[in-house]
């Protein structure tokens, strides 16, 4: 039985340094999946080889913003059953792993079953795009994720939480159940119906209930946060990452800044609605999001210009949002201000210290997981690199596409 495999001839974006390094090679054990030596120049003799010849490699991407329950193509919402989110949810694993997604965070699941599935994966049953689980979001009573779930109705998506004493009891329900992140929608959203993005939706005292129950418990928190005062309740309430962050204003770059406070934009959700969605979603949804956009892009650029930590989200399964198509956002914040090599870090380094898995995941070190993708072209020099439809992917040392 091969023990280790030996990787070679390939240059290197390592997903810590904005640089790429030459005639690089490294060897992973095929128990551990872990790379057990790098180095450069005069490969070592191994059991197995594998010749890069040239290529490009870099970490895996990780999307720290997902709904695996959600179908980008059919949108829809409600009404779903466990079995109909668990199905979606799995050929949208597959889909993100065949475009180089190797970890995801997902920001908010019916049935808990991302939850679920992070199990299946622990105990060695379920392969592939490993899972960062939040479970139900956190939301109120007719605000953005009271949507009605089951084929009788009989739940809805989000915990609906409408004082401090509900969000504690909420936080630690998804604690027992096996949640490594709480998702909070702090304001109103795109694709409910009864609120606007600028609707507040919790009071801070709220926010700040769910931040101190989940980091006593060694989870993290994320805030959807589109609207001005929305996205500052969730910045003073300590949140580990604003979600969209939409319309921030100039006060609040500077104090999520300080606070070292990641924002994941997921500009390809806020582009796919108008682009894609005229007579085929509601019109409110088109509507709300055409609003905001040129003011979210500029918004952005200062973000961008200030240099806050970004991490890397899609929002992907929101409307016309593939997981096929996660790459794009790359694309997308470099138009809105971030360098090539703003965003390839965004996508690996933060978004593992993000999701706190970064000890194993995110660069491409001795001691690391071996999540890579093999690309024909230079990603720093050009993010559309990583757009490659044939690119090579590699989960824990083995090919997978």
């Amino acid at each position: 039985m091969i023990m280790q495999t030996l990787y070679k001839n390939f240059n290197l974006f390592d997903g810590l340094k904005p640089e790429i390094q030459k005639d690089v090679w490294f060897i992973v054990d095929s128990e551990s999946g872990e790379i057990v030596k790098l180095g450069f120049n005069d490969a070592p003799d191994c059991e197995k080889v594998v010749d890069l010849k040239g290529k490009y490699v870099m970490p895996g991407l990780i999307n720290s913003h997902v709904h695996l329950m959600m179908n980008p193509i059919t949108n829809k919402l409600e009404y779903l059953s466990e079995a109909e989110v668990t199905f979606t949810a799995l050929n949208n694993l597959k889909e993100a792993l065949k475009a180089g997604v190797t970890y995801v965070r997902d920001c908010g699941c019916a049935f808990d079953v991302d939850i679920k599935l992070r199990r299946l994966q622990e105990e060695g049953q379920l392969g592939g795009t490993e899972i960062v689980p939040s479970g139900r979001p956190m939301c109120i009573t007719g605000g953005h994720a009271d949507f009605t779930e089951g084929i009788d109705g009989e739940t809805t998506w989000g915990h609906l939480v409408d004082s401090s004493d509900e969000m504690r009891h909420a936080v630690r329900r998804q604690f027992k159940l096996g949640a490594k992140n709480i998702k909070v929608m702090a304001t109103g959203g795109v694709m409910s119906a009864t609120d606007q993005i600028d609707d507040t939706e919790f009071s801070v005292d709220e926010l700040k209930t769910a931040v101190a129950e989940a980091h006593t418990k060694h989870m993290t928190v994320a805030a959807h946060a589109e609207g001005t005062q929305g996205i500052h309740n969730a910045i003073i309430a300590g949140v580990d990452s604003v979600e969209h962050g939409c319309l921030i204003s100039d006060d609040d770059i500077d104090l999520i800044k300080e606070k070292e406070i990641y924002l994941t934009p997921t500009v390809i959700a806020s582009y796919t609605i108008p682009t894609y969605g005229e007579g085929k979603l509601p019109s409110y949804m088109v509507d709300k999001a055409r609003s905001f956009l040129d003011k979210f892009y500029a918004r952005m650029k200062v973000v961008n210009k200030a240099g806050v930590k970004l991490a890397f989200g899609t929002d992907a399964g929101t409307p016309f949002n593939r997981f096929a198509d996660t790459s794009k956002e790359l694309e997308l914040l470099t138009k809105v201000g971030a360098s090539n090599a703003e965003v390839l870090l965004a996508a690996t380094k933060n978004s593992a210290h993000l999701l706190r898995i970064d000890d194993k995941y995110g660069s491409i070190q001795e001691g690391k997981i071996a999540d890579f993708l093999v690309l024909d072209h230079d990603p720093l020099a050009d993010v559309k690199a990583v757009q490659q439809v044939d690119k090579g992917v590699y989960k824990k040392g083995v090919k997978v596409y």
